[in-house]
């Protein structure tokens, strides 16, 4: 039996069709809370979907670096605490900021591999730890991410130069800028308006230069000298070729390009021998790593000597397609030459290696450092030991992979903090040390007085070679795990590192070889060999 409503709605009915459009919000609002782009962590702004700025604290980035920056963080929180609440009986802890400004991300085309900005961050922060392990000022560890492609830098110079009058905890200086492209030359300029030191620890571009920037990797042009020295005593047979990125905007390959041709164009016929290919790394342009033209052409003038002006990611292409060349004549060894920071893990796995070995060609690189260093035990620099003792640990926690050191990336960045945080060290030392007359009386200096950017600076542009008379030798020098050098205030130089080891690495090395001598960077400028 069915009742008949007399008044239209009852009162379910009215409870109803309030509830349902209060419903139907809350659905939406779930909905839209769901769907709307996540804000970025540590205080980031989002602009065209990537998080930039200035943090001390965690934030997404790739997978495989988000346990890294975690770390950072809880040390960087460690390193606060420890300024605002010391424990009883004991004094604050003075703390400066290094800020690391580069990609915490990447995809296919970006400036920095993901291994490459895994390695670049461990050796940071095991710098960091370093640091922090003794006396004196420690140091939090910024983070500045900058876009994958290097270009979102202005917002993060910007939150930088706002730092750097925080007399509790200054910016120290800026590390990081990693690869040599019109967006970091341009970031490099504008840092050194705001007179904020700035380090690239894997620049290597010759005309990547202003007055507050500091390399603490040898250029283009030292890495070529150091590939000269090593010719003089393997000549070959002066067949040589030319295989160049023919990217207009890839600052670092052009550079390396003009270089190779001027120095030696004439010796090896280079002018007359070469071919381009299209590079990975920048913006679509085309097929990159199309090699095909330039294996047919080193294979058909019985060319022996090959100088590579490109990055590492793309050499393994060329080996591949020149182990596939029929053309080429397999009795005959050849060499392929590069210039770089280290030798990448991509050019040593076991099947390049192979085909290397088969085809009679050996890579010769010009680099920052060398594995024999550490595997070797041969020529290893004196800071090398206590780099390694907090790298190892943090390779444990977090596993590298394999060859974590080779590309060298690990151990320039962490040169790179360490430059910094020793001319902050030397220079808050001199700034509080000894006595001055006060009112008549002799007082101990304000323990609180801070250096500024500008000391910084002053006391890295210091770290020299001297002429003794005798003997060089290096005041107030890095002791880096890459070796030992210093900086001039001397246009010649530029503030690239001066006496800075630039061994040549063979790979797959060669059976009964002399050892070769090691180049130092501008040693020729000094009567006396480099210390």
């Amino acid at each position: 039996m069915f009742l008949s409503r007399r008044n239209g709605f009852g009162p379910l009915d009215k409870a109803i069709a309030v509830l349902v459009p209060l419903v139907l919000i809350a659905v939406g609002v779930v909905v839209y809370l769901a769907t709307r782009p996540e804000p970025c962590a540590g205080g980031l702004e989002k602009q065209d979907g990537q998080c930039v700025g200035v943090t001390d604290t965690a934030f997404d980035a790739n997978d495989d670096v988000k346990g890294l920056i975690q770390d950072v963080a809880d040390e960087n929180a460690r390193v606060a605490k420890a300024w605002a609440s010391p424990q009883q009986g004991q004094a604050r802890i003075p703390y400066g900021r290094i800020a690391l400004m580069m990609p915490f991300t990447s995809d296919e085309s970006s400036a920095m591999t993901a291994e490459m900005i895994r390695r670049a961050l461990a050796g940071a922060h095991a710098a960091q730890l370093r640091a922090n392990s003794g006396g004196g000022p420690h140091y939090q560890l910024l983070m500045a991410p900058d876009g994958k492609d290097l270009d979102k830098w202005p917002p993060v110079v910007d939150d930088l130069e706002d730092l750097v009058d925080d007399r509790q905890s200054p910016l120290v200086g800026v590390m990081g800028l990693p690869s040599s492209t019109p967006e970091t030359r341009d970031a490099m300029r504008e840092l050194s308006e705001r007179r904020i030191a700035t380090v690239g620890p894997v620049i290597t571009s010759a005309d990547m230069n202003a007055p507050y920037f500091f390399k603490t990797s040898p250029n283009n042009d030292l890495l070529a000298d150091a590939l000269g020295q090593y010719l003089k005593k393997n000549p070959g047979e002066g067949k040589g070729f030319l295989v160049f990125d023919s990217r207009p905007d890839d600052v670092y390959s052009r550079n390396l390009h003009r270089l190779l041709e001027k120095k030696f164009g004439k010796t090896y016929g280079l002018r007359q021998r070469s071919a381009s290919f299209l590079g990975s790394t920048g913006p679509a342009a085309g097929i990159p790593q199309r090699f095909q033209s330039a294996a047919q052409k080193i294979c058909v003038t019985d060319s022996d000597t090959v100088f590579f002006a490109g990055r590492d990611q793309d050499l393994p292409a060329l080996v591949k397609r020149l182990s596939q060349e029929p053309s080429c004549d397999r009795s005959s060894p050849v060499r392929i030459l590069k210039v770089g920071i280290g030798l990448e893990p991509t050019l040593s796995t076991p099947e390049l290696t192979q085909m290397l070995r088969e085809t009679k060609t050996t890579l010769v690189a010009a680099a920052s450092v060398t594995r024999q260093w550490w595997l070797a035990k041969k020529g290893a620099p004196a800071g090398l030991g206590d780099f390694l003792t907090f790298f190892n640990r943090l390779n444990q926690r977090h596993d590298f992979g394999t060859k974590p050191l080779d590309d060298g990336y690990a151990i320039m960045y962490h040169d790179a903090f360490t430059l910094l945080s020793n001319a902050f060290d030397r220079s808050y030392s001199e700034a509080n040390e000894g006595t001055r007359e006060i009112d008549g009386s002799t007082k101990t200096p304000d323990p609180a007085r801070t250096p500024n950017k500008d000391d910084v600076y002053n006391t890295l542009i210091d770290a020299s070679i001297v002429d003794t008379g005798d003997s060089t030798r290096c005041i107030g020098c890095l002791r880096g795990a890459a070796g030992t050098y210093g900086f001039e205030k001397s246009s010649d130089t530029d503030q690239w590192p001066v006496c800075k080891p630039i061994p040549v690495i063979e790979h797959p090395a060669a059976a009964n070889r002399e050892p070769q001598e090691t180049y130092r960077s501008f040693e020729k400028t000094f009567k006396h060999p480099c210390p």
